[in-house]
């Protein structure tokens, strides 16, 4: 089979997507893009709560902004290319081209915006930032990419700043409410 043409990543912070969740999860059966989602489970999303050890985590304007610009960071120095990139208040996405493996990319991206948060005093050192796993889906062709890009950007509610990277200009000029 061919080389995927991108990665779309989503990781999300501690304790706001547990395993049995509503929406779903996604595993090494259910990481293709369109693939469904393993199947909510009550029992499971009881017991992964339990076993939290800090609060969720949500992050506010001043951590996502240095999460991203940690992301743009490894980016730069692995010499990674970011296609589209928004953070959220309790995740992360990022469609990005990159010659290592999406666990690493998405490995990487963790660490770096950790280290950033905590190089900032914005987390301490004990505080468990983000969820142990994420979803690595691999995007095959233009026509994904063009779609996964688009959710990304324009499909994830109202941009939140540090505006998404990948936003059209269009986009970028509207007035907020």
């Amino acid at each position: 089979m061919a080389d995927p043409v991108a990665y779309f990543l989503t990781w999300h912070t501690y304790g706001t997507w547990l395993h049995g969740h509503a929406k779903g999860s996604v595993d090494e059966d259910h990481r293709e893009f369109r693939a469904p989602f393993v199947a909510p489970d009550e029992e499971k999303l009881t017991s992964s709560a339990a076993k939290l050890v800090n609060p969720p985590i949500f992050l506010n304007k001043l951590w996502r902004t240095a999460v991203q610009a940690a992301i743009l960071e490894v980016c730069t120095y692995r010499k990674w290319s970011p296609l589209a990139l928004h953070v959220r208040t309790s995740h992360g996405h990022v469609v990005i081209t990159s010659p290592a493996s999406p666990e690493k990319v998405l490995n990487d991206f963790k660490a770096y915006a950790t280290r950033r948060l905590r190089r900032e005093k914005l987390a301490t050192a004990d505080l468990r930032v983000w969820s142990v796993h994420g979803s690595t889906r691999y995007v095959w062709n233009d026509e994904q990419l063009a779609e996964v890009g688009d959710y990304v950007v324009n499909r994830q509610g109202e941009p939140l700043e540090p505006l998404p990277i990948g936003q059209s200009p269009e986009r970028q000029s509207e007035p907020r409410a």
